[in-house]
Protein backbone atom coordinates (compact mmCIF):
# COMPACT_ATOMS: atom_id res chain seq x y z
CA UNK A 1 0.00 0.00 0.00
CA UNK A 2 1.05 3.55 -0.96
CA UNK A 3 2.52 5.30 2.30
CA UNK A 4 1.85 8.75 2.74
CA UNK A 5 3.90 11.45 4.21
CA UNK A 6 1.22 13.84 5.43
CA UNK A 7 -1.91 12.20 6.24
CA UNK A 8 -4.37 15.15 6.67
CA UNK A 9 -6.20 13.00 9.79
CA UNK A 10 -4.44 9.80 11.60
CA UNK A 11 -6.03 7.55 13.94
CA UNK A 12 -3.89 6.57 16.96
CA UNK A 13 -4.84 3.07 18.50
CA UNK A 14 -3.35 1.67 21.17
CA UNK A 15 -3.61 -1.70 22.21
CA UNK A 16 -3.22 -2.03 26.34
CA UNK A 17 -3.56 -5.32 28.50
CA UNK A 18 -6.49 -3.90 29.92
CA UNK A 19 -7.67 -1.21 26.80
CA UNK A 20 -7.68 -0.41 23.24
CA UNK A 21 -8.10 3.22 23.26
CA UNK A 22 -8.69 5.36 20.31
CA UNK A 23 -8.08 9.10 18.97
CA UNK A 24 -8.03 10.37 16.10
CA UNK A 25 -7.20 14.52 14.32
CA UNK A 26 -9.56 16.59 15.03
CA UNK A 27 -11.41 14.83 17.95
CA UNK A 28 -10.37 15.76 21.86
CA UNK A 29 -11.91 12.67 23.82
CA UNK A 30 -10.40 9.23 23.34
CA UNK A 31 -12.86 6.10 22.95
CA UNK A 32 -11.74 2.94 24.44
CA UNK A 33 -12.54 -0.69 24.79
CA UNK A 34 -11.92 -3.55 27.16
CA UNK A 35 -9.04 -5.90 26.11
CA UNK A 36 -9.29 -9.96 26.77
CA UNK A 37 -6.52 -12.15 26.71
CA UNK A 38 -7.84 -14.20 24.01
CA UNK A 39 -8.25 -10.87 21.70
CA UNK A 40 -6.29 -11.82 18.60
CA UNK A 41 -4.79 -8.67 15.66
CA UNK A 42 -8.11 -9.60 13.85
CA UNK A 43 -10.95 -9.07 17.09
CA UNK A 44 -8.54 -5.85 18.05
CA UNK A 45 -9.03 -4.44 14.33
CA UNK A 46 -12.38 -5.24 14.75
CA UNK A 47 -13.57 -4.21 17.51
CA UNK A 48 -11.67 -0.50 16.86
CA UNK A 49 -13.07 0.08 13.37
CA UNK A 50 -16.74 0.03 15.01
CA UNK A 51 -15.73 2.32 17.96
CA UNK A 52 -14.50 4.78 15.20
CA UNK A 53 -16.87 4.35 12.36
CA UNK A 54 -18.17 8.03 12.42
CA UNK A 55 -14.57 9.05 12.58
CA UNK A 56 -12.81 9.27 8.96
CA UNK A 57 -9.33 8.61 8.85
CA UNK A 58 -6.10 8.39 6.25
CA UNK A 59 -3.49 6.75 8.26
CA UNK A 60 -3.04 4.91 11.64
CA UNK A 61 -0.61 4.75 14.47
CA UNK A 62 -0.58 1.31 16.09
CA UNK A 63 0.69 0.85 19.98
CA UNK A 64 1.50 -2.33 20.14
CA UNK A 65 1.81 -4.24 23.70
CA UNK A 66 5.40 -6.12 22.86
CA UNK A 67 8.58 -6.25 20.67
CA UNK A 68 8.28 -4.55 16.86
CA UNK A 69 10.55 -5.05 14.01
CA UNK A 70 9.85 -4.29 10.86
CA UNK A 71 6.80 -2.55 11.38
CA UNK A 72 5.01 -5.77 12.71
CA UNK A 73 4.90 -7.63 15.87
CA UNK A 74 8.34 -9.45 16.53
CA UNK A 75 6.41 -11.80 19.29
CA UNK A 76 2.70 -12.59 20.29
CA UNK A 77 2.03 -10.37 23.24
CA UNK A 78 2.17 -11.68 27.09
CA UNK A 79 -1.48 -10.14 27.85
CA UNK A 80 -3.33 -10.53 24.98
CA UNK A 81 -4.46 -13.13 22.42
CA UNK A 82 -2.57 -15.15 19.43
CA UNK A 83 -2.53 -14.06 15.90
CA UNK A 84 -0.62 -10.65 15.84
CA UNK A 85 2.85 -11.91 14.28
CA UNK A 86 2.00 -11.51 10.52
CA UNK A 87 -1.16 -9.75 10.99
CA UNK A 88 -1.56 -7.50 8.16
CA UNK A 89 -2.71 -4.48 9.83
CA UNK A 90 -2.28 -2.01 6.52
CA UNK A 91 -4.95 -4.94 5.18
CA UNK A 92 -7.67 -5.06 8.20
CA UNK A 93 -7.15 -1.23 8.43
CA UNK A 94 -8.11 -0.57 4.62
CA UNK A 95 -4.85 2.44 5.28
CA UNK A 96 -1.52 2.94 5.82
CA UNK A 97 -0.52 1.77 9.36
CA UNK A 98 2.80 2.55 11.80
CA UNK A 99 3.40 0.18 14.47
CA UNK A 100 5.26 0.60 17.11
CA UNK A 101 5.96 -0.57 20.68
CA UNK A 102 3.23 0.58 22.85
CA UNK A 103 5.89 1.97 25.19
CA UNK A 104 7.41 3.77 22.54
CA UNK A 105 4.47 5.17 21.65
CA UNK A 106 4.02 7.24 24.71
CA UNK A 107 7.98 7.98 25.28
CA UNK A 108 7.33 9.68 22.23
CA UNK A 109 4.73 12.21 23.25
CA UNK A 110 6.24 12.69 26.75
CA UNK A 111 9.62 13.14 25.12
CA UNK A 112 11.50 16.58 25.54
CA UNK A 113 14.58 16.25 24.04
CA UNK A 114 18.46 14.82 25.16
CA UNK A 115 18.47 11.08 26.54
CA UNK A 116 15.33 10.17 27.91
CA UNK A 117 14.03 6.51 29.80
CA UNK A 118 10.75 5.99 29.70
CA UNK A 119 9.27 3.39 31.99
CA UNK A 120 5.41 2.11 31.69
CA UNK A 121 3.84 0.70 34.52
CA UNK A 122 0.49 -1.23 33.74
CA UNK A 123 -0.20 -4.08 33.03
CA UNK A 124 2.93 -5.21 32.62
CA UNK A 125 6.59 -2.89 32.48
CA UNK A 126 6.80 -0.91 29.43
CA UNK A 127 10.16 0.60 28.13
CA UNK A 128 11.98 2.64 25.69
CA UNK A 129 14.89 4.71 25.50
CA UNK A 130 14.97 8.20 23.29
CA UNK A 131 17.94 9.58 22.56
CA UNK A 132 18.49 12.63 20.39
CA UNK A 133 14.99 11.81 18.78
CA UNK A 134 16.14 8.12 17.97
CA UNK A 135 13.48 5.89 19.57
CA UNK A 136 14.64 2.57 20.87
CA UNK A 137 12.36 -0.01 22.26
CA UNK A 138 13.29 -1.68 24.74
CA UNK A 139 12.37 -4.95 26.51
CA UNK A 140 13.45 -4.97 30.05
CA UNK A 141 10.18 -6.37 31.80
CA UNK A 142 10.74 -10.18 31.29
CA UNK A 143 15.19 -9.70 32.24
CA UNK A 144 15.15 -11.82 35.67
CA UNK A 145 15.03 -9.82 38.67
CA UNK A 146 14.81 -11.62 41.65
CA UNK A 147 15.34 -15.19 42.17
CA UNK A 148 11.64 -15.95 41.73
CA UNK A 149 10.59 -13.42 39.19
CA UNK A 150 11.09 -10.66 36.63
CA UNK A 151 11.00 -6.98 36.47
CA UNK A 152 7.29 -7.02 34.94
CA UNK A 153 6.57 -9.63 38.29
CA UNK A 154 7.55 -7.34 40.47
CA UNK A 155 6.25 -3.65 39.23
CA UNK A 156 3.92 -4.86 36.99
CA UNK A 157 0.00 -5.20 37.63
CA UNK A 158 0.94 -8.69 39.06
CA UNK A 159 3.53 -7.36 41.80
CA UNK A 160 0.85 -4.50 42.89
CA UNK A 161 -1.26 -7.29 43.50
CA UNK A 162 0.92 -9.62 45.02
CA UNK A 163 2.99 -7.19 46.67
CA UNK A 164 0.93 -4.33 48.16
CA UNK A 165 0.92 -0.64 47.45
CA UNK A 166 3.48 0.35 49.84
CA UNK A 167 6.19 -2.79 48.71
CA UNK A 168 5.46 -2.14 45.45
CA UNK A 169 6.83 1.19 45.26
CA UNK A 170 9.62 0.30 47.00
CA UNK A 171 10.02 -1.93 44.19
CA UNK A 172 9.67 0.81 42.08
CA UNK A 173 11.87 3.26 43.41
CA UNK A 174 14.46 0.14 43.41
CA UNK A 175 14.24 -0.47 40.17
CA UNK A 176 14.11 2.90 39.17
CA UNK A 177 17.61 3.96 39.88
CA UNK A 178 19.08 0.02 38.96
CA UNK A 179 17.71 1.55 35.29
CA UNK A 180 18.88 5.12 36.04
CA UNK A 181 22.15 3.41 36.94
CA UNK A 182 22.60 0.94 34.02
CA UNK A 183 21.19 3.51 30.97
CA UNK A 184 22.37 6.70 32.06
CA UNK A 185 19.57 8.77 31.06
CA UNK A 186 19.28 12.70 31.41
CA UNK A 187 15.32 12.10 32.70
CA UNK A 188 13.09 9.28 33.58
CA UNK A 189 9.46 9.31 32.77
CA UNK A 190 6.71 7.27 34.23
CA UNK A 191 3.42 6.58 32.32
CA UNK A 192 1.04 4.08 32.52
CA UNK A 193 -2.06 3.29 34.72
CA UNK A 194 -0.19 2.86 37.80
CA UNK A 195 2.17 5.74 37.60
CA UNK A 196 -0.45 7.99 39.43
CA UNK A 197 0.26 6.08 42.46
CA UNK A 198 3.61 8.06 43.26
CA UNK A 199 2.70 10.90 44.78
CA UNK A 200 6.87 12.04 44.88
CA UNK A 201 8.62 10.83 41.84
CA UNK A 202 12.49 10.18 42.78
CA UNK A 203 15.07 13.35 41.46
CA UNK A 204 14.72 13.36 37.92
CA UNK A 205 11.60 11.52 37.25
CA UNK A 206 8.04 12.66 35.97
CA UNK A 207 4.96 11.36 35.95
CA UNK A 208 3.07 11.82 31.83
CA UNK A 209 -0.46 11.62 31.11
CA UNK A 210 -1.53 8.71 29.19
CA UNK A 211 -2.95 10.95 26.68
CA UNK A 212 0.66 11.19 25.57
CA UNK A 213 0.63 8.06 23.66
CA UNK A 214 -1.52 9.84 21.33
CA UNK A 215 0.93 12.53 21.11
CA UNK A 216 3.22 10.55 20.53
CA UNK A 217 1.32 8.42 17.34
CA UNK A 218 0.47 12.00 15.67
CA UNK A 219 4.26 12.04 15.88
CA UNK A 220 5.19 9.22 13.93
CA UNK A 221 3.59 11.21 10.95
CA UNK A 222 4.75 14.41 9.43
CA UNK A 223 1.43 15.24 9.98
CA UNK A 224 -0.94 17.87 8.58
CA UNK A 225 -2.38 20.82 10.41
CA UNK A 226 -5.46 19.49 11.73
CA UNK A 227 -3.33 16.41 12.98
CA UNK A 228 -0.59 19.09 14.40
CA UNK A 229 -3.32 20.65 16.27
CA UNK A 230 -4.75 17.87 17.82
CA UNK A 231 -1.04 17.34 18.70
CA UNK A 232 -0.48 20.75 20.40
CA UNK A 233 -3.58 20.63 22.10
CA UNK A 234 -2.87 17.72 23.34
CA UNK A 235 0.38 19.06 24.44
CA UNK A 236 -1.41 22.08 26.49
CA UNK A 237 -3.53 19.66 27.93
CA UNK A 238 -0.52 17.02 29.55
CA UNK A 239 1.47 19.81 30.62
CA UNK A 240 -2.02 21.77 32.49
CA UNK A 241 -2.21 17.70 34.11
CA UNK A 242 1.36 18.09 35.27
CA UNK A 243 1.50 21.25 36.41
CA UNK A 244 -1.77 20.32 38.68
CA UNK A 245 0.03 16.97 39.86
CA UNK A 246 3.03 19.39 40.51
CA UNK A 247 5.61 17.04 37.90
CA UNK A 248 7.60 18.46 34.93
CA UNK A 249 5.97 17.10 31.74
Amino acid sequence: MKQLTAPTRVLVVDVGGSHVKCLVSGQVKRRKFDSWPEMSAAQMVERALKLVADWPFDAVSLGYPGAVVGNQPAREPHNLGRGWVGFDFERAFARPVKVLNDSAMQAYGAYRGGKMLYLGLGTGLGSALIADHVILPLELAHLPYKKHGSYEDYVGKRGLERLGEADWLDEVEKVIELFRRALLPDYIVLGGGNADRIDKPLAAVSLVDNRAAFLGGFRLWEASRATVETGLALERGLAAAGKTHGHAI
